[in-house]
């Protein structure tokens, strides 16, 4: 399983308005330049997010977007999710189950199940609220003088 720039990007994203959360609402310029992506490629992968209860939208000279919810309500699994269509390692088990014709007897179908059953119990045990505490934690300074 490779995960798309796409995927990576609108993380990278939702972790930037999760950041900034308590500002309002977040213009896509500020993002893509704290962020280092193209507001052109942020504005192609917006409407991937539209059609989910991820992002509130406001239009206007103060708008952008915000998270509709709070950081802790957003796996990194559901994410992916929505990005990559599918976070199976494997073709024949996109879609939640086999789709294979052989698999009654492939050998090797449990082995992709088990695969797909740790990278979903991991990618679901993350939230963007988790992230970010980690960053905080490894990056912040203790200074003592």
């Amino acid at each position: 399983m490779k995960i798309s720039t796409k995927g990576r990007y609108v993380l990278r994203m939702l972790l930037d308005l999760a950041e900034h959360r308590g500002e309002g609402y977040i213009a896509l310029k500020d993002i893509a330049k704290r962020q280092g992506i193209s507001k052109k490629y942020l504005e192609q992968i917006i409407p991937l997010l539209n059609n989910t209860d991820i992002l509130v939208a406001s239009r206007g000279y103060q708008g952008g977007y915000m998270l509709a919810k709070s950081p802790d309500m957003y796996t990194v699994g559901d994410i992916l999710r929505i990005t990559e269509g599918s976070i199976a390692p494997v073709s024949c088990l996109e879609g939640g189950s086999s789709v294979c014709d052989r698999d009654d007897q492939c050998m090797t179908l449990y082995v992709w199940e088990g695969l797909e059953k740790v990278i979903a119990e991991y990618l679901d045990s993350i939230t963007l609220q988790d992230i970010l505490d980690r960053h905080r934690k490894d990056y912040t300074f203790d200074f003592i003088i």
